[in-house]
C-alpha cells in the first residue's frame, strides 16, 4: 500500500511541477548516469560496385576468406581482384536499454582506394563494443548521397563524399549492453554544463517537490537522487523528476571569436569598465605622372621627360567613443556599429579591452 500510495502522489503532483515558465525542463539540462549510448565498430566488404571499387591487398584477403567460408577454394597463386567490391570499416551507436532483435543505423566508409560505394550493399558484418563483444550485426544497401565522374583525359569532378555511406535500421542488436541502471541505490543526474549554481537549483527543486534531504549536489556536475528500489517505480519515479523545472545559473561572461570566418559571439553577461576607444584609418594614395620638358627648337635642345611620383596620405578623423562604467552587451554592439567596425576591427578592440583589464569575460579565440 505505501508504493502505491506514493507512485499516486508523485503522478498528482506532476501538473504542479512546472510553475516557472522562464525555467528549463531536467531533463533538457541534465542526464542520468549510466543511461548512455556505446559506440561500435566493425570490418566488411561492399560488393556489387559499378568498377569503382577497390584493389588493396587487404581486400582481396578478406574477399578469398569469405570464399573460403562458402566452400569456394581460390588457388594461392591466384589474385582474387576486383573493382566491384571495397573494404569498408563501420560504425554506429548502440542506444541505451536497446534489445536483441532492434535495428539501429549503420555509417559505412570506404578504407581502400575506392572512389564511390554508390549502388553497393554491404555483406554481413560482426560490429563490436570497446570489450572486443560482438553485440550487433550489419547487412544491406547502402545509401550515397555524393556522386563523382571522371574523364579520358584524367579530369574529374564529384559533389559531397561518395566513398561514405548510410544503412539506414541496417545492423540488427544482439546483445543488450551491460547497464546497472537498475542497481544503484542512488540515481545520478550529471549536467550537460557543469555550474555550481545549477546544480544547486536542481537539488533545491527535487527538495521543494520530494521533501528534504531527497536530493544532493555532489559537485558541479553530478546531483544523486534517492531512488525506489522497484524497477516499476523507479521508471515511472524517473519520469516525474524529468519535468522539474530547474532556473540555471547564468553562464560565464565570455566572449568567443572565430578567426577564420570573422564570427564574433559575445555572452549576455558581458561587462566592460570604463574606457575610451578611438577608431580612425589611413589611407595613402600613391600616383605616377611625367614631367615634359620642351625647349626652344631654334636653340637646339632636345626634349626631356622626367618621372614624377605623388604620394598622398589622408589620415581620416578617428571618432572616440566611451564606455560608462557596467557598460552591458547592448551597449557595446551600439558602440561599435555606430563606428562602423569591420569584423577585423572589432576583434582587435575586444583584444586591447581584455589586455587593458576592462573587458570582464573570458576571451576565447577558436
Amino acid at each position: 500500500m505505501l508504493k502505491k500510495s506514493f507512485l499516486l502522489v508523485l503522478v498528482m503532483l506532476m501538473p504542479f511541477i512546472a510553475q516557472n515558465s522562464t525555467a528549463e525542463r531536467l531533463k533538457d539540462i541534465a542526464s542520468v548516469q549510466g543511461v548512455r549510448t556505446n559506440q561500435l565498430i566493425g570490418y566488411g566488404l561492399v560488393v556489387g560496385l559499378g568498377g569503382t571499387g577497390d584493389k588493396t591487398k587487404f581486400t582481396s584477403t578478406t574477399f578469398r576468406n569469405m570464399l573460403n567460408n562458402f566452400g569456394v577454394a581460390i588457388p594461392d597463386n591466384i589474385d582474387p581482384k576486383s573493382k566491384n567490391i571495397a573494404a569498408v570499416a563501420l560504425h554506429a551507436e548502440l542506444p541505451p536499454f536497446a534489445k536483441p532483435g532492434q535495428k539501429i543505423d549503420v555509417t559505412v566508409s570506404a578504407i581502400g582506394d575506392a572512389k564511390s560505394l554508390r549502388g553497393g550493399s554491404l555483406m554481413m558484418s560482426t560490429m563490436k563494443g570497446v570489450d572486443g563483444v560482438i553485440y550487433a550485426v550489419a547487412q544491406g544497401n547502402l545509401v550515397v548521397s555524393g556522386f563523382g565522374a571522371d574523364g579520358n583525359d584524367g579530369s574529374r569532378i564529384s559533389f559531397n563524399v561518395s566513398s561514405v555511406g548510410r544503412i539506414p535500421n541496417g545492423a540488427s542488436v544482439e546483445l543488450a549492453a551491460p547497464s546497472d541502471f537498475m542497481n544503484q541505490k542512488e540515481l545520478v543526474f550529471n549536467l550537460n554544463s557543469p555550474d555550481f549554481t545549477t546544480a544547486r537549483h536542481v537539488a533545491e527543486a527535487i527538495n521543494d517537490f520530494l521533501g528534504p534531504e531527497s536530493a544532493k549536489a555532489l559537485d558541479s556536475t553530478s546531483i544523486a537522487v534517492v531512488a525506489p528500489t522497484d524497477s516499476n517505480q523507479r521508471v515511472t519515479f524517473l519520469s516525474v523528476l524529468e519535468k522539474i523545472q530547474v532556473e540555471p545559473g547564468k553562464e560565464v561572461a565570455r566572449v568567443i571569436i572565430n578567426s577564420r570566418t570573422g564570427t564574433i559571439i559575445i555572452g549576455e553577461n558581458v561587462i566592460v569598465s570604463p574606457v575610451a576607444i578611438t577608431h580612425g584609418g589611413i589611407s595613402v594614395s600613391i600616383q605616377e605622372y611625367f614631367d615634359v620638358n620642351q625647349p626652344n627648337a631654334l636653340a637646339g635642345g632636345e626634349t626631356v621627360v622626367t618621372p614624377r611620383t605623388g604620394i598622398e596620405v589622408d589620415e581620416n578623423s578617428g571618432r572616440m567613443f566611451q564606455f560608462k562604467p557596467g557598460a552591458t552587451l547592448r551597449d557595446i554592439v551600439d558602440s561599435v556599429n555606430q563606428v562602423g567596425a569591420a569584423p577585423g576591427d572589432l576583434m582587435a578592440i575586444l583584444e586591447a579591452l581584455k589586455q587593458a583589464g576592462a573587458l570582464k569575460a573570458e576571451l576565447v579565440v577558436i
